[in-house]
């Protein structure tokens, strides 16, 4: 067990820092208050799967978006719901489907006859958090209509550039096992998604609560907003100014760069996975109420941020070898740096952090 599980987990309830000489202790758990609102929120829909909630709100202060890969049934959707009504912002949902268009995403112009012009007319992907249902569903040329969006966070339509909302997320489900009338999502498209996370099979005590309270009626149907969208921001500068030491910096391009060399993968990760590590850590650290990233964080969330890039070789297949596997070997593999070496805090200084809430 490392340390990271040690102090709290990625289920358990972030740990609050104490606050420093002539800070408000509210201004400081600003952060921690707000992320444990919308972490309650969420696990009062979805039993028993603290650790995927948070996973889910790492991703959200990361600036990432998530992919949720399962079997049918056991609430891919419905954690996608309930994050984004936790929050007070635009929703839109996308079911992804083979006859669905481009311009049903990123919007289509439209000749308007009195002004004897081209009037833009924006598609769903101009909200917040944008939900996409069984992206492996539409074709190819569909689903390339996301990667400007969820890369640049904007879309580019007759020469023309509109910039998408802030706070901006998306939400993609898709089911591994069916394989008819569906699409694989590109590598492209895959490395654009922050993090991957599968639900799995709550546990038969999570399953019982679930008869109990989704029994009657759905718990989305009486879900308010916990936080509004400029708290979210907030929280987004917050983590952005979270301190990552040289050495947690090396150690990250060193995981990233193992999966490069590995004799089982064909595929290693990307420099954007490299910076989306990264990011993950810090707002993971965040989360637990740290201003500054250990190497424990990249740890924890090496495998939900790399494995979905990576593409094991065919022997690794055939030896029922999975990327999850690999990365978590290679976690294992590469050195850890020493804590008794150069600190994880600024030397000379305090570290940058949530003054700002």
């Amino acid at each position: 067990m490392t340390a990271y599980d040690e102090r709290a987990s990625l289920g358990g309830p972030p740990a609050r820092a104490e606050p420093r000489v002539g800070e408000e202790p509210s201004t400081r758990g600003d952060l921690t208050a707000t992320a444990e609102r919308v972490h309650r929120s969420v696990e009062g829909v979805i039993e028993g799967k603290p650790e995927v909630v948070r996973l889910a709100l790492t991703v959200l202060l990361a600036e990432g978006h998530l992919l949720i890969e399962d079997v049918p049934g056991v609430g891919k959707t419905m954690l996608a719901k309930a994050l984004a009504r936790s929050i007070d912002c635009s929703v839109r949902r996308i079911q992804f489907t083979p006859d669905l268009l481009p311009s049903d995403i990123t919007g289509v112009s439209i000749f308007d006859q009195q002004q004897r012009d081209f009037e833009f007319k924006p598609g769903a992907i101009f909200s917040q958090i944008v939900i996409g249902d069984e992206i492996n569903r539409a074709s190819p040329k569909t689903q390339s209509a996301l990667l400007e969006s969820m890369e640049e966070r904007q879309v580019t339509m007759d020469g023309q550039t509109y910039e998408l909302p802030s706070p901006f997320m998306v939400v993609a489900t898709q089911n591994p096992v069916e394989m008819e009338g569906t699409y694989p999502l590109p590598e492209a498209q895959r490395d654009r998604f922050m993090a991957r996370v599968s639900i799995g099979y709550p546990s038969p005590a999570a399953e019982l609560r679930m008869l109990d309270v989704h029994g009657g009626a759905s718990p989305l149907d009486d879900l308010q907003p916990v936080a509004h969208a400029h708290e979210i921001l907030k929280l987004i500068e917050a983590v952005r100014t979270v301190h990552v030491a040289e050495t947690v910096r090396r150690y990250t391009v060193d995981l990233v760069a193992a999966t490069r060399s590995h004799p089982e993968l064909r595929l290693g990760a990307s420099p954007r996975a490299t910076l989306h590590l990264l990011r993950a850590a810090k707002a993971s650290a965040a989360l637990l109420g740290r201003e500054y990233a250990l190497p424990d964080d990249v740890q924890s969330l090496a495998a939900p941020v790399l494995a979905h890039r990576l593409l094991p070789t065919a022997q690794a297949q055939l030896n029922r070898r999975t990327a999850e596997q690999i990365v978590r070997e290679i976690v294992q593999r590469v050195p850890v740096p020493d804590p008794s070496a150069p600190a994880w805090r600024m030397p000379g200084q305090q570290p940058p952090g949530l003054r700002g809430l």
